[in-house]
């Protein structure tokens, strides 16, 4: 069903009547000469303009597509307050598979419609982009970080976002185990693709026993040919239910976190880079009921929005990096926020955020 403008009405009733909603502006956007459809969601400005990636996918439907601009952005918020940047938070996404349609036509086309905004909302890279796209999207539009360092920008943020979730892992382990090291831990990391296997590298100097699984073969090779001593799980099915595991990092797709997931997990920690990890609200305290230590996915993989902020102030890679190394403080500060107000952590870290938010909303 849809209302007189032909907006589903689902969609309106989120943005207007939910928890999930209170979105600043959502802009629709579509270029027919180019193919381009894409929705730019700005869910909060309270801190500063909106800064969130594009993610470019094949979504089922349009309405999937609203939604998870939706979820995104509002995640963006979280993140970016808990960063500590002066940023609130936005995402777009771009409707289709980037192998068949994305063009230099259509990034461009995109680049006018970020430009059009004026600078509430700042974009970079997500799944489906590339520092090379943002190259392209940069040409029409300043609001644009994920560049080239040929062209003003820092490069690929998944080695600061990979360094970030290594200081999460270590924050959960000085908490759990009193130590803040990975040596002798069994660490199982899903998807080893753009910042996976990054963090294989932080966990195998570290000391770590490593575990992989990734859909893509090529990708699993690649870290298996320089590390024969990683293991090879067939799937993430088969990854969760390894014995002895002590820390799960799902660094795919969101949703890794759900009804049938959790109670066959058999790491203590959970603690990786993808976004939307948990499935629905109620996962936290299901993790917490089994006694497994949630590290907020949107706390530990904020060092590629810490890597492309820095860009707008003119990069500087060991500034970055200190920033970065303060997620190890901060994941600890949420764990005790947790422990004192007796809730999850997942939960205590959007308490800080969303007082930091309030706060700057002040007069």
């Amino acid at each position: 069903m849809t209302d007189v403008t032909g907006v589903p009405v689902d969609v309106l009733r989120t943005l207007f009547h939910s928890d999930q909603g209170g979105h600043e502006q959502v802009v629709i956007c579509q270029d027919r000469a180019s193919g381009l459809k894409a929705v730019i969601a700005i869910h909060s400005t309270a801190l500063g303009p909106a800064l969130g990636g594009t993610r470019f996918y094949p979504y089922a439907s349009e309405e999937e597509a609203v939604a998870d601009a939706l979820n995104l952005s509002r995640g963006m918020s979280y993140k970016n307050a808990m960063a500590g940047l002066d940023h609130g938070g936005g995402k777009a996404v771009v409707i289709g598979d980037p192998a068949l349609i994305k063009s230099e036509e259509l990034l461009l086309a995109y680049g006018r419609f970020v430009a059009s905004l004026g600078g509430r909302y700042v974009t970079a890279c997500d799944v489906g982009t590339y520092v090379a796209d943002m190259d392209v999207v940069a040409r029409e539009c300043r609001w644009t970080t994920g560049r080239s360092p040929e062209n003003g920008g820092a490069g690929d943020s998944s080695v600061l976002t990979a360094f970030g979730v290594f200081q999460g892992m270590r924050a959960s382990a000085q908490h759990l185990w009193g130590d803040p090291t990975l040596r002798g831990r069994k660490v199982g990391v899903a998807g080893v693709g753009k910042v996976g296997h990054h963090l294989v590298e932080h966990l195998l100097s570290d000391g770590a026993e490593v575990v992989v699984t990734d859909v893509r073969e090529e990708s699993v090779r690649r870290v298996t040919d320089l590390h024969p001593e990683v293991s090879v799980a067939v799937d993430t099915d088969a990854l969760i239910r390894t014995e002895g595991l002590d820390i799960y990092a799902p660094c795919a797709l969101g949703g890794a976190l759900n009804d049938e997931t959790v109670p066959v997990l058999t790491a203590k920690v959970v603690c990786g880079a993808a976004n939307n990890q948990l499935a629905h609200p109620g996962v936290e305290k299901d993790l917490a009921d089994r006694s497994v230590l949630y590290a907020p996915d949107y706390v530990v993989n904020a060092g590629g929005v810490i890597q492309v902020a820095d860009e707008l102030n003119g990069f500087d890679f060991d500034r970055c990096k200190a920033k970065a190394t303060k997620i190890f403080d901060t994941t600890l500060a949420i764990f005790a926020r947790a422990k004192a107000d007796g809730i999850p952590p997942a939960a205590a870290a959007d308490r800080i955020a969303e007082q930091r938010m309030a706060d700057a909303r002040r007069p």
